[in-house]
C-alpha cells in the first residue's frame, strides 16, 4: 500500500490554454500571457488541455510553470492516496510560500464554511486563497472535527491534509484568530457578506456579478408596485412643492442642523399633514417608465425622490403609528403611488408590539416612538437583475433613503433618528409576507422633538 499522498493537476472550470508559436501561451479566461516557454512546457500545457496530469517535483522546469498556473488560478490540485481521491485545491489567487514544518494544534478557521456547490461539497473561506473540494468522507470528518469514525484518514493523509488546510487559510494554528483584533472583530457572516458582495478574487471576471439580468428568460420580473393591502386607506395631504422651492430652509442649513433626536413631545405629536409632507417629499412614486412592454410582465422603472440602482426601487415604507394627530394608531403601508396609508395591522397586534418595542431602547426614558417608519425591501425587484451584490445594494438604498428622511425632517422642524436593527420575524408576522419576498431592512423614528 502506498502511504504517500499523490497529486494530479487539472484545469479549473472554464480555463484553457491558447497555444501560439514562439513559446507563447495565453491563459483563458484570465487572458494572462505566458512568455518564454520551452518545448517541454508547451507540451505540458497541451497535456493539461487534454486532461489531468501528474508532475514530478524533481522536474524544476515543469514545477516552476505549474506554480505560475496555480497563481493564475488556472489549475486545481487533487490529492489521492492509492486510488482514493481525497480533496481538490482550487486556487483563485496567488498562494503564499509553503512551510515544510508540520503544524500542531491545528483547528479549522471560524470563517470556513462547508456547503454544497452544484454536485460538489466545498470548503470556502473569505480569507483563503483557494477552495477545498471534498472528495472523501474522511476529509469531511477532519473539517468538521468528527474524525473518529470509520472513515478516518490514514495518518499520512491526515497530516498532509492539515498542512494543506493551514497553507490554504482554511485552518489556523492555536488561537491565532482570537488573539488578533482584526480577525476577532469580524464576525464570520459579516466578512463573508463583505467579500461575496464586492469585486475581488472571485468577481474579477464579472461573469456572474453585478447587473447580469440572470433571471431573464427563466423568471418574470417583479412588478414595481406592491399588491395593495385590503382595507380603507387613509388619504394624506399633499404639500405645495412650488412654495417649498422658494420657502424651504436652505440645504446648507438643513445639513448643518441635522442631528439625531431621541426625545419627543407626546403632548404635541406629529400631524397627518406633516406625515403626508414627509412621505411625499421623500418617497412618493413620481412616475414609472416601462421597457419590454410586450413581455407577460413588463419591466417597470419607477422614479422617486431618492436614488436607486437601476431605477428598481425595491424599498417600501411601513409607518407604525402610536400617536399622530389625524391618524388612527396602527401599522400601515405607505402606497407611494396613491399617496395614502393602507392599514396592515392594529397597533395592539402582538407582532406590531414586538416590532416597535426595540425602538424604545434608544429613545429618552425608554418611550415608544410616536411614529416608526419600518423600511422593507421587496428583494425580488433587485435580485432579478443583480447577482451576488443585491442585498449590499439594498442596504445602500436604505442609507440614502434614511439620509433623505433625516434632511427633510430637519427642514420641517421634525425630529428623527435611524435605528440600527429591527425585528425581521415580527415584521413577517405583522404583514403576513414571506421574508424571502419582502423583509425588514431598516427603520427610522420620527416625531415632534421636545423643545
Amino acid at each position: 500500500m502506498n502511504t504517500t499522498v499523490q497529486f494530479t493537476y487539472a484545469l479549473t472550470e472554464g480555463a484553457r490554454f491558447l497555444l501560439g508559436g514562439g513559446g507563447v501561451a495565453v491563459v483563458l479566461p484570465a487572458k494572462q500571457r505566458l512568455d518564454g516557454l520551452d518545448r517541454a512546457q508547451v507540451a505540458f500545457l497541451r497535456r493539461l488541455n487534454s486532461g489531468p496530469v501528474e508532475i514530478d517535483d524533481a522536474d524544476t522546469v515543469i514545477a516552476t510553470l505549474r506554480d505560475r498556473l496555480v497563481e493564475a488560478g488556472a489549475i486545481a490540485m487533487t490529492a489521492s492516496l492509492d486510488d482514493r481521491e481525497l480533496y481538490s485545491i482550487r486556487p483563485f489567487r496567488r498562494p503564499p510560500a509553503r512551510s515544510d514544518d508540520v503544524p500542531t494544534d491545528v483547528r479549522i478557521s471560524r470563517f470556513t464554511v462547508i456547503r454544497r456547490t452544484g454536485d460538489d461539497v466545498v470548503a470556502e473561506n473569505p480569507r483563503a486563497w483557494c477552495d477545498i473540494a471534498v472528495r472523501d468522507p474522511g476529509v469531511l470528518a477532519v473539517l468538521t472535527g468528527l474524525d473518529d469514525g470509520p472513515d478516518t484518514l490514514a495518518p499520512t493523509a491526515q497530516e498532509r491534509l492539515l498542512a494543506d488546510l493551514v497553507w490554504s487559510g482554511h485552518a489556523v494554528v492555536g488561537d491565532d484568530e482570537d488573539e488578533h483584533f482584526a480577525t476577532r472583530s469580524w464576525s464570520p457572516h459579516e466578512l463573508w457578506f463583505h467579500r461575496r458582495s464586492t469585486v475581488g478574487d472571485r468577481g474579477t471576471s464579472w461573469a456572474a456579478f453585478g447587473p447580469t439580468r440572470w433571471a431573464d428568460g427563466s423568471f418574470e420580473p417583479v412588478p414595481a408596485r406592491r399588491d395593495s393591502y385590503p382595507g380603507e386607506p387613509t388619504s394624506l395631504p399633499t404639500p405645495d412643492l412650488a412654495a417649498l422651492r422658494t420657502d424651504d430652509r436652505p440645504l446648507t442649513a438643513v445639513v448643518e442642523d441635522r442631528t439625531s433626536v431621541r426625545d419627543f413631545d407626546d403632548d404635541h405629536p406629529v400631524t397627518a399633514e406633516q406625515l403626508g409632507e414627509l412621505l411625499y417629499r421623500c418617497a412618493r412614486t413620481r412616475g414609472v417608465r416601462t421597457i419590454n412592454a410586450d413581455r407577460p410582465v413588463p419591466e417597470e422603472l419607477p422614479s422617486r425622490p431618492f436614488p436607486s440602482g437601476g431605477s428598481l426601487y425595491e424599498l417600501e415604507i411601513y409607518p407604525v403609528i402610536r400617536i399622530a394627530d389625524g391618524v388612527t394608531p396602527g401599522m400601515y403601508h405607505y402606497d407611494s403611488y396613491d399617496h395614502v396609508l393602507r392599514p396592515v395591522a392594529p397597533h395592539d397586534d402582538p407582532a406590531v408590539t414586538r416590532l416597535i418595542a426595540p425602538a424604545a431602547l434608544t429613545l429618552t426614558d425608554g418611550r415608544l416612538p410616536q411614529v416608526l417608519f419600518v423600511l422593507a425591501a421587496r428583494a425580488g425587484r433587485i435580485m432579478w437583475t443583480y447577482e451576488q451584490m443585491p442585498y449590499a445594494v439594498i442596504l445602500k438604498h436604505v442609507g440614502v433613503l434614511t439620509q433623505t428622511l433625516y434632511l427633510t425632517a430637519t427642514a420641517m422642524g421634525l425630529g428623527g433618528v435611524a435605528q440600527g436593527y429591527g425585528d425581521t420575524a415580527a415584521f413577517a408576522a405583522a404583514t403576513g409576507t414571506d421574508e424571502l419576498v419582502e423583509c425588514n431592512v431598516g427603520s427610522f423614528v420620527v416625531g415632534t422633538p421636545r423643545r
